[in-house]
Parts: structure tokens; sequence; C-alpha cells
């Protein structure tokens, strides 16, 4: 009875193991983990919190090595970025690539989960022309040498863009790639479509709202219930400005033969706090925001012009960071608190040292799960 049952058991860690491991984005909802501050918790801390809210998908701005080893067996997967700094230097040629990945991404696996290379940020549509040249050389440079590394198949490379690549983007429908960005997104996009990478955007309903507060309703930037837009050429309606900007973004992509390329939302989120010139920067429109952001995501459904394209973004971002440059919003997305705890409450737990010692939080990897599964089977069996 007891080696069919530890049999059974094995198999099943087996078949479980398999299952962990075959997935790139597993849901709908992740964070970016910015850290332009100097008041943040250790990375290990942030493990913590990342566990307890059971968040299982990050985005970081770089490859910082203290990070990637705190998230060693963490169970967590995680973009890593190569920063707008390094674009130029990986365009010239594959060695500095090769050094790049081995460096930053090939020695922190399998341990850490590096999912992803964000290849530079918000490039084409920024002010810096020289770089949108480099980006598609740096970028193929890089999945080059995770081929010849043998780490292309779990390691996807991708540039998110803001909003500054489209012409124009309302109604949905309407929306295109500026004239001026054509000649380089086209053939980004046909390396993409390639190698199976989605279109990143930065999608910001705040931004859309603090620019024109008189033309815009709040209601439907916070994804509450409003009257929304109707989009006369599809003949469909939007309820929140989150999905009409998704599907803008869709629009652009089907007018230039790129209809079937999945879009992830990189970047959302609305800031807590703002100057006086920053309508809409207050807690309690961004934990609106975040809140309904959240619900909507978690129901793993499409929008109305992709609704069999299951919606999946990054919320902007988990701290507040204090030595951003900018506008004081720039230093008030975070989702908590430097110290850990919540900035404002859609559901999360802060970092608590009642609840820091927590056996299945503190955990290594997918420990706390496979306990899980472990109880659940004795009880079966026994």
């Amino acid at each position: 009875m007891f080696s069919s049952f530890f049999n059974r058991l094995l198999l099943f860690f087996l078949l479980f193991s398999l299952v962990l491991g075959d997935k790139a984005f597993t849901g709908t909802y992740g964070v970016n983990y910015g850290r332009i501050a100097d008041n943040l918790p250790p990375p290990e801390s942030v493990v913590t919190l990342l566990k307890a809210a059971k968040i299982k998908n990050i985005r970081i701005y770089d490859a910082d090595h203290h990070v990637l080893r705190a998230f060693k067996g963490s169970g967590i997967e995680i973009v890593v970025g190569l920063g707008n700094e390094f674009l130029t230097e990986m365009s010239v040629g594959e060695d500095r690539a090769m050094s790049w990945v081995k460096e930053n991404v090939q020695q922190f696996l399998p341990g850490t989960k590096i999912r992803g290379i964000a290849v530079g940020n918000e490039i084409l549509g920024g002010t810096d022309i020289q770089l949108w040249e480099v980006l598609l050389p740096a970028a193929k440079n890089v999945h080059n040498a995770l081929s010849k590394l043998g780490l292309a198949k779990n390691v996807q490379v991708s540039s998110p863009h803001s909003e500054a690549v489209f012409a124009n983007s309302f109604p949905p429908s309407s929306c295109t790639f500026k004239e001026d960005v054509l000649p380089y997104m086209k053939p980004l996009l046909q390396f993409f479509s390639q190698i199976g990478t989605p279109f990143f955007i930065n999608a910001y309903p705040f931004l859309a709202y603090k620019n024109d507060p008189q033309h815009i309703d709040l209601n439907y930037a916070l994804l509450e219930k409003s009257p929304g837009i109707y989009d006369a050429k599809t003949k469909l309606h939007y309820g929140n400005m989150f999905e009409a900007q998704v599907d803008a973004a869709y629009a652009a992509l089907e007018k230039v033969g790129f209809g079937k390329m999945e879009v992830i939302v990189s970047e959302t989120g609305w800031a807590s706090r703002g100057d006086d010139n920053e309508a809409g920067a207050t807690i309690k429109n961004a934990r609106t925001y975040n809140l309904n952001l959240r619900k909507r995501l978690l129901k793993k459904k499409g929008t109305p012009y992709r609704p069999k394209k299951v919606v999946r973004a990054y919320i902007f971002a988990l701290f507040n960071e204090n030595s951003k440059p900018g506008p004081t919003s720039e230093r008030n997305f975070g989702l908590f608190k430097a110290d850990g705890s919540i900035a404002y409450d859609i559901g999360f737990t802060g970092l608590e040292p009642s609840s820091a010692t927590s056996s299945l939080i503190s955990l290594k990897g997918d420990g706390a799960w496979l306990v899980l599964a472990f109880t659940s089977l004795v009880a079966l069996f026994l």
C-alpha cells in the first residue's frame, strides 16, 4: 500500500514540475519592480511580499545581480531589462550581446526564472533618433546569443513602446503608427513576429486624463461605470479607456499586416499623489483604478475587438520611488510604500513582522505548493 502511495506521489510531483516549467506568463497580472529609490526593502523581503500577494510575474528595468540572486528558487518569473544606454554597444556585434547574456541571464538559470529580456524601453517615438536605428540590430544580437546558448525557447526578447508611437488612438479603430516611426517599427514587428514575441505597450489612462481632464470622463478612465464611447467603424462599445487603448494597438498592428500579434500591456498604473497641475492624482483614484483593473484582469477575458485574446498586464509599480526625477506623480505610482506597507487597499497585505515568518511563505521556490500538494495527497490516500 505504502509503495503504491509513494509511486503515485512521485508521479504527481514529476507531472506538477512539468506543468510549472511550461508556462512563460502565469496568469494575467504582473507588476513592475522599479528601484529608483534609496529607501526600499531588500530584494529578499520583496520576494516575501510578492509571494504573500500571490504575484508570480515581475519586470525589472535592469539585470541587478542582488535582485536575481534573491529571487532564486522563488518561482517568480522575471523579465529583465537591457537599458537604453547599452543598445548602441549591443547593436555593433554579437560578441558583446553574448557576454551580456552570459553574465546577466545564463548564470542565474534555471534557479532564477528569467523569462524575458526587454531590449530598451520606449525607444521608438522618443527623442533619441540614433537609438531608433540601433534597436533592431541590438534585439537581433541578443536573440542570436540566446539561441546559441540554447535559451531562446524559454527567454523571450521584446521591447516595450509608449503611446508616442501612435499618430492617433481615438476611436480605437482609427489608430495608426506615426509615419516617421513606421520605417523602424515594421522591420521590428517582422522580427518579433518571426520569433513569437508579442507587442508590448505602456498604456496609461491616467496620463490621458491628466493631459485633458476637461474632455475625458474620469469614471471612463478609472474603469468605473460610465457611458463610455462608441466606435462607429467597428460598431463596438467601450466602457473604459484601458480596453480602448489595448484595442487601438491591435488596430494599428492590423493596418501594417500584424493583426495576429498579441498585445501585452507592459506598464499601466495610476499615481496616488501629484502636483497641483496633475489632475486626478489622488489616493482615491489610484485605489479605484488599480482595484478595478486587478478585478478585470483576473476575469481572464479579452477586449471588444479581440474577445478571444485574454488581456495581460504589468502594473506600474510595486513601490513608490523617491529618487525618480520629474513631477510628483512619478514618485507615487506604487502599490506599496517604501517600508513595505500598502499604499492603499486593493486586497494585498504589506510586509509585517508577524506575517513574514509564515512557514509557507518562507519556503524557497515552489516548496510551499509542494507541501500543500503533499498534504492533500496524504489525506487522499491514507
